[in-house]
């Protein structure tokens, strides 16, 4: 008598689950994400372990007061942009997703971290796309050591967690984790099913053997990670690899770090020998020409734990179509839509019939607010073909009534600029420092028309 398989519908970008089929998800109000995932024998394993793995880690009940604080032993990266990113170094037990476009540069930052930890740590690199001779090859034309790295072509996970329990690697590399299949689940490798059952046990596998696992993930069109949402749910750290196939510049940031802090970013530079670390990123952001053209400001954002600094750059120019474009590369689009209106109603300036262009140097993404008074500045710097002083930096957050919002960490951004050679700086009123920067000129706004009369 054959058990009747069970089902389950799981929406693709938040995760909930449904008990049938429909054509809208009701949690985040996306259409026709919801796919259905089919439950085999080791699917109902791995959920039944995941949901009892603590219990079977430890049955006893404590107080809160009683847990042992002492610190869990990190492993460092051997890259100090790297071990800032994860928090301080990789964990024992910890799962880690890195995803990225094709060609980012996963698979070579990986193959470096491992063979630099092999030396002294176990170390497997499964590879499910590549052959062994592939990464071979790239790993002699990166000049690696090899000797002590271990390797296996394998996309089954019932056989990868065999031949792991047997070698009992500290630090495990699955590459990618949308090739790998479990033998119970009937469907395609790639699947929503197979990739949550397959991450499903896998993570359990590290849990249980105290091994660091670092799963490979690929990204869709819109730049999100392919697969279940429920997959950033199981992990510990979520890393994501961004960069330009025209740029030699790779950032690193962190989306999710249980270890760690959110959004801190690291960058690398692809050189011929691999991924190179860069150890002063407000220094490769800042390569400006020696005459500072009109659209040009330098601002300092906040990314994790460190400011950093960036050149933004406007460009206003007249229109020639019935709807004016604003194109954001950077930064959002809808925030620019929105301090232009608030630049027209409280500045007095109007740029409505201006085609208005805005990009980010280097090619990072800014998420930091503490950039809209430097948006702001370069849009009318460029409209009005005047140049702003090219030892300037501002920051600071615009409201819809034109006022300066102070931002966090407003000391250490300044530090940051003083230590780069700038001498003059815009900053919210509430960002002013209690002593005064040596070599420093600070000049606190409350509106945006006392920033715009500073040297516009």
């Amino acid at each position: 008598m054959t058990t009747k398989q069970k089902t389950a519908y799981v929406c693709n970008d938040c995760g909930a689950d449904y008990r049938k089929w429909q054509g809208q998800c009701s949690e985040c109000q996306a259409w026709n994400t919801v796919s259905e995932i089919r439950l085999g024998a080791s699917g109902r394993q791995v959920n039944r372990a995941r949901s009892g793995f603590a219990a079977a880690a430890d049955n006893t009940v404590k107080l809160l007061s009683d847990i042992d604080l002492d610190e869990i032993p990190r492993i460092s990266a051997g890259a100090s942009e790297l071990d800032l990113v994860l928090g301080g170094g990789l964990v024992p037990g910890s799962c880690i997703l890195l995803g990225g476009e094709p060609g980012a540069g996963k698979s070579t930052l990986l193959l470096q971290m491992l063979c630099q930890l092999a030396t002294h740590h176990p170390a497997l690199y499964v590879t499910g796309e590549e052959s062994p001779q592939q990464v071979a090859m790239r790993a002699a034309r990166l000049e690696l050591p090899t000797d002590h790295l271990q390797i296996m072509a394998e996309t089954s996970v019932e056989a990868l967690c065999a031949v792991a329990e047997r070698k009992r690697p500290t630090l495990m590399v699955v590459d990618s984790i949308q090739v790998m299949h479990l033998e119970d689940v009937s469907s395609a490798p790639g699947s929503v099913s197979q990739v949550r059952e397959s991450a499903s046990m896998l993570v359990r596998f590290a849990k249980q053997t105290n091994t660091v696992l670092i799963l490979v993930g690929h990204v869709t069109k819109d730049g999100s990670l392919a697969g279940p949402k429920v997959l950033e749910h199981m992990i510990d750290c979520s890393l994501m690899l961004e960069g330009s196939n025209d740029s030699h510049f790779r950032t690193l940031r962190s989306q999710k770090n249980r270890f760690g802090a959110v959004n801190e970013l690291g960058v690398f530079a692809m050189t011929d020998r691999g991924l190179k670390e860069v150890a002063n990123p407000s220094a490769i952001f800042l390569q400006r020409d020696s005459e500072v053209s009109s659209g040009s400001v330098v601002m300092s954002v906040w990314e994790g734990t460190r400011p950093l600094l960036v050149e933004l750059q406007a460009l206003v120019d007249d229109s020639h179509l019935g709807n004016p474009r604003r194109v954001t590369v950077g930064l959002d689009q809808n925030r620019l839509s929105m301090l232009l209106a608030v630049l027209h109603r409280h500045g007095g300036i109007m740029v409505g019939d201006q085609d208005v262009f805005v990009n980010v140097v280097g090619g990072v993404k800014v998420l930091d607010t503490s950039a809209d008074i430097a948006l702001i500045l370069s849009v009318v710097s460029s409209f009005r073909d005047q140049s702003l002083p090219d030892d300037l930096v501002v920051f600071g957050e615009v409201g819809l009534s034109g006022e300066i919002r102070p931002v966090p960490n407003g000391q250490e951004r300044l530090r940051e600029a003083a230590k780069h050679g700038f001498k003059r700086a815009i900053v919210p009123l509430a960002n002013a420092p209690k002593k005064a920067i040596s070599g420093m000129q600070v000049t606190p706004v409350r509106r945006i028309t006392e920033a715009l009369d500073v040297f516009l």
